[in-house]
């Protein structure tokens, strides 16, 4: 993560990913319930990646249909 933010910079890192950590913080929040906070940390993180991952593969298919589109 933090070579994440030193790459592209805290602005445009808060700006890629942070409503994705929001997102991912909420649903944590409302349904992992599973009395350990070791697992529902866990599982905040996969939730927040997968969030992520897909955004970033559904900005890829739309770029590749539409060159005129950037990140």
């Amino acid at each position: 993560m933090h070579r994440a933010m030193k790459s592209q910079g805290f602005k445009s890192f808060l700006r890629q990913e942070g409503p994705w950590l929001l997102i991912a913080f909420v649903i944590a929040d409302l349904f992992y319930k599973w009395g350990s906070f070791a697992l529902e940390c866990f599982g905040f993180l996969l939730t927040w990646y997968a969030l992520s991952w897909a955004s970033s593969l559904v900005l890829r298919v739309v770029a590749a249909k539409n060159p005129a589109v950037e990140d």
